[in-house]
């Protein structure tokens, strides 16, 4: 980031608009939302600040203009409309000490207008360091449609509770209360007219501890996808972001946990094939003991929880114990992988079977059931089977000479380093030892129904000694 986005204390601040016409009224609009002190200093005032003078709520000021004027200041706008007088001005404010915001000169800005919107208390602001201002409406809009106006009373009646929640509620109770607020009955009411409804029943829960959520822990098992940031599910940002202690898998964008929230836990547990860092049974006794304690924690897991994740070892645990829990799906790497390369996983006509499966089980590498029994028709999507290249090789081009199967590799699928190759099988151990592809990667093998009536017809031409062109 070249800026950093910061929210000012304004209240009772001194702020100065340099200019009287359209621009110099544009950020009197703007900074009137807050409680600043506004003066407008121009020889002339068009007649929007001229009403606004009238009224009280800036002063109007003229005379010479002098680095005094703006000291003291929060901001100053320099907005005449005019390039070498702001130029001039600019000047001048930074010899009083001033935070400047020159209209339409970006690089004489030491602060950058955002586009904001308003929820007062919730503010939304903007920013795209002044080089696509449209494309920050365009966000604003969207932001506009998913903030309910009303949202900003909740969260003020939010505001006027909080010392009283904090004197009855210990600090796992006040997160608790909070996110039952801004996610349940309280805000739904809010939404519908019902403020009145809406506080009684928060503070008859500040006052019971009863607001229709569980006191104790529990555990959400979390697809985070194949690793990049934007490709986790709202639900799993949700639960990320209510989370007590997160334990995180390694190839994860590390990005994804600053989708948490900031004071919780991060507790790395990442297993690479043969180097477990953290063996499957203390990781699953671990959630365990962690929702025990009254913790809600999240295990952030590659890809999708129930796709080679290992979940139904951690879930019959915290079945066996009485745990709350719930599994939010992921994208998982097939479809991942899959979409990288711009292909779809099934195509009518030629590919109706779609099957995932691994090529190293507990007992080593192998080739997999779904390989042996392949027919036309059909994509096998292998996970973690580099090791197994070689044995899959034998067995298709012995079970199935001559077949053109399609075979593709997608290394790092959807992150940054991502490989995307292509070969004939017989070179596909060749292909991925040259490209030091180990265990991060997806094979695709396709069998099509085109395919193999191309290779019927291609052996029939063979023996009536015709080539195909």
């Amino acid at each position: 980031m070249k800026t950093f986005p910061m929210f000012l204390q304004m209240a009772g601040r001194r702020v100065v608009i340099m200019g009287g016409g359209e621009q110099a009224a544009q950020k009197a609009r703007l900074i009137l939302k807050t409680e600043a002190v506004v003066e407008i200093w121009a020889p002339v005032l068009d007649a929007e600040l001229c009403a606004l003078a009238a009224s009280g709520r800036v002063a109007a000021q003229t005379g010479p203009i002098t680095p005094t004027v703006f000291s003291g200041t929060a901001l100053a706008f320099i907005a005449t409309g005019c390039p070498g007088a702001d130029m001039a001005l600019h000047a001048l404010a930074k010899e009083g000490g001033a935070t400047v915001n020159v209209v339409d000169q970006p690089q004489l800005c030491d602060a950058i207008t955002p586009s904001i919107v308003d929820r007062d208390p919730v503010v939304v602001a903007i920013g795209t360091e002044g080089t696509a201002p449209v494309l920050a409406r365009q966000i604003k809009t969207k932001m506009e449609e998913l903030l309910e106006p009303r949202l900003g009373d909740l969260a003020a009646l939010a505001g006027r509770m909080r010392d009283k929640a904090s004197a009855r509620l210990g600090p796992r109770g006040r997160r608790d209360l909070w996110r039952w607020v801004f996610n349940d009955s309280p805000r739904r009411m809010f939404i519908s007219g019902a403020e009145r409804e809406a506080a009684k029943l928060i503070k008859s829960a500040i006052a019971t501890g009863e607001f229709g959520s569980s006191k104790g822990g529990s555990v959400s098992l979390v697809g985070a996808g194949p690793g990049a940031k934007d490709l986790i599910t709202l639900r799993g940002v949700q639960r990320m972001q209510e989370a007590d202690v997160i334990y995180y898998d390694r190839l994860l964008d590390p990005e994804i946990l600053e989708l948490a929230r900031r004071d919780a836990e991060r507790i790395y547990v990442g297993k690479a094939p043969g180097f477990h860092s953290w063996p499957q049974e203390k990781i699953t006794q671990t959630l365990v003991a962690a929702a025990k304690r009254g913790q809600r924690v999240v295990r952030l897991k590659c890809g999708d929880p129930g796709v080679f994740g290992r979940s139904t070892e951690e879930t019959d645990a915290l079945k066996e114990s009485g745990i709350d829990f719930e599994i939010v799906p992921g994208v998982t790497a097939a479809c991942a992988a899959a979409a990288s390369i711009g292909e779809g996983l099934t195509d009518r006509g030629n590919i109706d079977t779609l099957v995932l499966t691994t090529g190293h089980r507990h007992d080593g590498y192998m080739v997999p059931d779904p390989i042996k029994e392949i027919r036309p028709g059909t994509c096998v999507a292998l996970y973690m089977a580099v090791g197994a290249a070689p044995q899959i090789i034998q067995h298709l081009e012995t079970r199935h000479p001559g077949v053109p199967f399609d075979v593709k590799i997608v290394a790092k699928a959807q992150r940054k380093g991502q490989i995307v190759l292509s070969c004939p099988l017989s070179e596909l151990a060749k292909v991925l030892s040259a490209n030091k592809i180990a265990g991060e990667a997806m094979l695709f093998i396709r069998w099509s129904r085109e395919t193999q009536q191309a290779h019927i017809v291609g052996s029939s031409s063979s023996k009536l000694g015709y080539r195909l062109l």
